[in-house]
């Protein structure tokens, strides 16, 4: 069994990834279990960035194993690419995703729909134990939807509108969600590298 590093808390994050490399002999840690403490500070200006520094802030106590970290962002094409790289604190310090999403409403008031197309984005950074870098990206188009939509998921799944399903990806169940997602479309393609890796 590989041990694989998340570097992340987020819970709904690692389940998402434990399940999308889930039958790889993979074990997905989080930095709880790995006895890593301390905030880190994301303060770059890319999710790649962002990505990148989560990573490489737990490369002393990675014991020689692989640790990947992600950063996700929403981007709204109506507002120039807006939360962006700032989607998890778009409504200010300490603000929950509700907040975030009626926030993003709000912006979004009396928008046609033609104009409310955004992407949701994943960047991955994968860090292995000799310190090389790599990175995989994951992207998924849809509409911001008029309401919040749904009770399933997280973030901004509310109101992300796929059109495919016709559904939020609050309205679809955990592994309809898994099947589609810009972080599962990320993490394919990096667990393809990582693979290249452990052969």
């Amino acid at each position: 069994m590989t041990e694989i590093i998340l570097a992340s808390n987020n819970k709904n994050k690692a389940l998402e990834i434990a399940h999308i490399f889930k039958g790889n002999k993979v074990k997905v840690l989080t930095l709880d279990e790995i006895g890593f403490k301390g905030d880190i500070k994301e303060t770059g200006e890319t999710l790649a960035q962002n990505a990148a520094i989560k990573a490489r802030a737990v490369r002393k106590m990675s014991k020689g194993r692989i640790i990947i970290a992600d950063d996700s962002g929403l981007e709204v094409e109506y507002l120039a690419k807006a939360p962006g790289v700032y989607s998890a604190r778009f409504a200010g310090p300490g603000c929950t995703y509700n907040d975030n999403n009626l926030k993003l409403l709000k912006l979004m008031n009396g928008v046609k729909k033609a104009q409310r197309k955004a992407s949701f984005r994943t960047v991955i950074c994968i860090v292995f134990p000799d310190g090389r870098e790599a990175f995989a990206e994951g992207r998924v188009n849809g509409y911001i939807s008029e309401t919040l939509t749904g009770k399933q998921g997280f973030g901004y799944d509310p109101v992300f509108f796929y059109v495919p399903t016709k559904r939020t990806f609050a309205e679809m169940t955990f592994s309809q969600k898994n099947k589609v997602s810009h972080r599962r479309k990320a993490a394919a393609k990096a667990w393809e590298i990582i693979k290249k890796e452990l052969k």
